[in-house]
Order: structure tokens, then C-alpha cells, then sequence
């Protein structure tokens, strides 16, 4: 019997997440029905799953579009296999789709940095501690927006190495990570956003990495942070219908992980991909996908997180995705059902 899926756009959100759930169930049958006949390749091996892991002070933050959020140990988040089709996590409407994942202990405090280049701190433990599944709270109400200013990147706070930016317009900035200390004031400024434009995108670097950038057309580039101006300067050149979408510091020996919305992602090792000696240059295919939506840099050892349009969430091992030298369309890191990926984060191996 061959019955295809009738949309269900319509259907009462908890009617929807039964059938969901039954898909879920139905797909870990067949894969478990089909393990026997479908050998894995040597990178993607079968992985302990380690579902109960101990208790830890880290929690999962998941962020809105429009700034709406909740913090949930990262315990409550068992691991999957690669492909699975996740779970529910943040509850929040289809207009204000999540957007924004990050791995933070209790004890930090998040960076919130706004579409305007003006930064904010707010302790984690600020936020009440939620099940997975749960509604959040609002991150802007305190922070006296200016109009049309929103949320734009959130980084737990570190004391050392540097913060990098990237504008819409493919430009960057570099600055000390020590100014955004517990003793800066709100709404600091990190660039003159008249000149270089409204802020994409932040990571934190060593103070000297290179700097990834790669484009909704999954072009990137890489080059030494060092030879950023000081007040900040074109990183990529883009083309008309081009834009940059994500930033991650690297080194020759790094891996990153490129998410694609259709649930396919690679991990590019930086070894089959040159640096620039300069930035301002323009892009070189990483991953072959029309709307890549993420990167981050990974070490094989490292979980990843992936959360969907719908406010689905998967967590499973980088060492499932093979990593590639060349370019590649990816493999599938997520099912999806009239639904796309949004945000990626990397849980940190060490921790």
C-alpha cells in the first residue's frame, strides 16, 4: 500500500505531534528492520548512545525569532542516530520559528548582541530552568530595543581570545572577548553599524584563528583574523542573490560541520580547504546545497545539536557524519516533513 503524506498544516498541533510521533516510531522500526541489510560504511559505525547521562550544569538554550527563551539541562536530551526525525522542544508559534541554539552552564551568562551591533549580557540562570518541551520567556523586554532591532547572535560569555562579527553586507570586525565583561554596559556598541550594516552573525576565536564565512549558497571563505582592519573590513565578496549566513573560527587541522535546510549536512576538513591570504575575497563551494543555514566547528568527538523550523530538536554524534575533504551534497542528519532546519550548535566534547 503506497499512501502519500496529505498536508497537515492545518491539523491541531497536538493531533499533529501524535502522527509525528508515530512516523518517528515507524522510521526506527524500518531502520532497525534494515540494519541487517544495509551495512554502514567505516565513518559512520554504529555509536554508543550513552541515553543516560550524568548530571551537569549545561543547559540547552533555544531562542526564538522574535527573542522568546528557555533553558533545559542538556541531559534531558537523549542521543539519536544521524537522520532521525527528533523531537518537540521549544513551544512557540509558526510566525516566531526558532532561531537560535546554544550550549551555556548555569554559572555564565549569555552575550546578546542585536541586529544594531549593540551588546547585552544576561546571567543563564536568569532564565527558569524548563522541560523540553515548554514555552519560554522573553530575552528583549528589558533590553529597550531601538525599532526594528532583534536579536541577531547570543554567545555564552568568555573571558579570553576575541569576538568576531559579520555583517549582512559580508564584513567583519574582531574585538578583545574581555569587553564584554561583567562590567560592560548595556547596549555597548561593537561597530558603527551605519558603515558596515546589521550583524548576521558572532563567534568567539583564539585571537588568532583564520575566520570561516560561508553563504546561503553554501560559497565560503577563510582567512587569518589578523588581517581584519581594526575597525572591521569586507570579509567576503557576495554575489546579487547572495548572503552571508554563518561564521566560524578555525585552524588548518579544524573540521566544520555545514548544515543545509533540507536536513543534509558534511563536515569540511579545513586541510582540503586553502586559506585566503587576505580577506575580501570571493567564495569557493563548500557544501553543494541552495540554502545552507549553519557552521560550526566540531572535533569527532562532539555532539550536535539541530532544531527545525517546527521546533524539532535531534542530538547525535559528529563522528556519524563523514568528513570530507571535498566538495559534497552531505549526507541526511535530519528527517524532515514539510518542515526545514533553522539552527546547529556543537556541544563541546570536553564537556
Amino acid at each position: 500500500m503506497n499512501l502519500e503524506r496529505p498536508d497537515l498544516s492545518q491539523v491541531d498541533p497536538t493531533v499533529l505531534a501524535y502522527i509525528e510521533a508515530l512516523e518517528a516510531e515507524n522510521e526506527r522500526l524500518r531502520a532497525s528492520a534494515g540494519a541487517a541489510e544495509a551495512p554502514l560504511e567505516s565513518a559512520e559505525m554504529e555509536l554508543p548512545l550513552e541515553p543516560n547521562e550524568p548530571p551537569t550544569t549545561l543547559n540547552l538554550i533555544t531562542i526564538s525569532h522574535s527573542g522568546i527563551a528557555k533553558r533545559t539541562p542538556r541531559l534531558l536530551y537523549s542521543r539519536q542516530r544521524r537522520g532521525g526525525m527528533g523531537i518537540f522542544d521549544l513551544e512557540t508559534t509558526e510566525a516566531d520559528p526558532p532561531a537560535f541554539l546554544i550550549i551555556a552552564d548555569e554559572s555564565q551568562a549569555l552575550i546578546l548582541f542585536t541586529t544594531q551591533a549593540r551588546a547585552f549580557r544576561l546571567p543563564v540562570r536568569d532564565l527558569p530552568e524548563s522541560p523540553v518541551r515548554s514555552r519560554g520567556q522573553s530575552l528583549t523586554d528589558s533590553l529597550s530595543l531601538l525599532p526594528d532591532e532583534r536579536l541577531a547572535a547570543v554567545l555564552p560569555d568568555q573571558s579570553s581570545g576575541a569576538a568576531a562579527f559579520l555583517t549582512k553586507r559580508g564584513y567583519v570586525r574582531c574585538l578583545p572577548a574581555h569587553l564584554f565583561g561583567e562590567k560592560m554596559n548595556p547596549g555597548t556598541t561593537v561597530y558603527k553599524y551605519e558603515e558596515l550594516g546589521p550583524l548576521i552573525a558572532a563567534r568567539w576565536t583564539s585571537g588568532n584563528s583564520d575566520l570561516f564565512i560561508a553563504t546561503r549558497h553554501g560559497l565560503a571563505i577563510r582567512f587569518p583574523e589578523k588581517q581584519v582592519p581594526l575597525q572591521g573590513g569586507l570579509g567576503i565578496r557576495l554575489d546579487a542573490d547572495d548572503a552571508p549566513v554563518a561564521l566560524a573560527a578555525v585552524r588548518p587541522e579544524s573540521s566544520v560541520f555545514l548544515l543545509g535546510s533540507d536536513g543534509r549536512g558534511t563536515i569540511r576538513l579545513m586541510s582540503g580547504f586553502n586559506a585566503n591570504k587576505v580577506p575580501g575575497g570571493g567564495g569557493k563551494v563548500a557544501l553543494k546545497t541552495d540554502h545552507l543555514v549553519g557552521a560550526v566547528t566540531v572535533d569527532e568527538a562532539d555532539d550536535i545539536f539541530i532544531i527545525s523550523r517546527l521546533s524539532k530538536i535531534i542530538r547525535f554524534q559528529a563522528a556519524e557524519v563523514p568528513a570530507k575533504e571535498g566538495v559534497v551534497q552531505g549526507v541526511n542528519c535530519m528527517a524532515l516533513r514539510a518542515d526545514e532546519t533553522v539552527a546547529v550548535a556543537r556541544s563541546f566534547a570536553a564537556q
